[in-house]
């Protein structure tokens, strides 16, 4: 049999991300809430029946964790950044309510090409035939050279993606969640399946940064989750990876004798899969806190919970409380 040589990946043509064909643009994305919205009433006129009951549960547990200065941690797969929630997930972030924010590795691709172009989400299926897809040069050259850098500073992925796009200069900065989080001092961390994302694929990506950043992100997100007791944490959009690290996280912070037992969690998707299921609102809270599923679209579902959650706290002062 014939030796399998590797392919020659230094010889990979890429292109511009500037002359690539976005689905998602700034002008698309969501916009925070302003006052006097008068959201209040119409969640008064639902229902308190199954997924409504719940709706107004979550929300108050949400604000009480807020008023308790308790966690109150975001899981993030990369659609609920592609459907355009950034905007109101910094707002959030700005008003202290966020303490946390995990994300898979795919997040800080949608998250850097908004703040460096204003547009996102490629059409996968239109660039896969010639082999197109994942050959933007910049995104892969700016997020690969930020968590070598990261790595070799001793510093996670998330932190150092988001100093990177903080300290760039791009012109859309300001819809970064990374850039938010480096900039209020909030974790946001980041956790990698090697081979899942696109700039994987790249002569730049450093497989030992990456694991090495990937895994300081789990120690960081762990010591935030060993803080969880009395606090939500919500996952939104990610059926696998996040479900997984949130379940070894609770495990080593039970191990090392941290008290996180009485936390309410959310697992919100318009498709309930087996691992969020089990793994956020099922095992962590058999004996306490309280599990909660609701099924809906994102770009629907994620800003009908903040508007009942401002609507709850009835503020719109904007003070980082994070104390991570």
């Amino acid at each position: 049999m014939k030796k399998i040589e590797p392919l020659p990946w230094e010889k990979l043509k890429t292109y511009s991300i500037k002359d690539r064909i976005s689905k998602v643009r700034k002008e698309d994305l969501a916009t925070p809430l302003p006052s006097g919205n008068g959201v209040a009433p119409f969640l008064d006129t639902l229902p308190q029946i199954l997924a409504a009951k719940d709706l107004h549960e979550i929300i108050a547990a949400m604000a009480k964790a807020y008023h308790q200065d308790k966690m109150i941690s975001l899981a993030l797969g990369a659609h609920v950044i592609k459907v355009g929630l950034n905007p109101l997930i910094i707002d959030l972030m700005e008003r202290g309510i966020v303490s946390s924010i995990a994300l898979n590795g795919a997040g800080i691709i949608h998250d850097f090409e908004l703040a460096y172009i204003g547009s996102t989400s490629e059409d996968v299926a239109a660039e896969l035939e010639d082999g197109r897809f994942g050959m933007a040069e910049e995104t892969a050259t700016h997020l690969n050279r930020a968590i070598t850098k990261g790595a070799a500073e001793g510093i996670g992925i998330g932190e150092a993606v988001g100093t990177m796009i903080l300290g760039g200069k791009f012109p859309h900065t300001k819809y970064s969640l990374l850039a938010a989080g480096a900039r209020l001092g909030i974790p946001v961390t980041v956790h990698v399946a090697i081979g899942t994302d696109i700039i994987h694929m790249h002569p730049s990506a450093d497989g030992a940064a990456i694991g090495k950043g990937s895994f300081l992100d789990f120690r960081r997100y762990t010591e935030c989750m060993a803080k969880l007791e009395g606090g939500v944490y919500l996952n939104i959009g990610s059926a696998v990876l996040l479900p997984e690290i949130f379940l070894k996280a609770l495990s080593l912070s039970r191990n090392l004798g941290r008290t996180v037992q009485d936390f309410t969690v959310v697992n919100l998707d318009f498709i309930q899969h087996y691992r969020p299921l089990t793994n956020v609102v099922k095992r962590p809270t058999q004996r306490n806190g309280k599990g909660y599923s609701l099924t809906g679209h994102h770009e629907i579902m994620v800003p009908l919970l903040i508007a009942g959650l401002l609507a709850e706290l009835g503020t719109d002062k904007k003070e980082n409380k994070s104390s991570i």
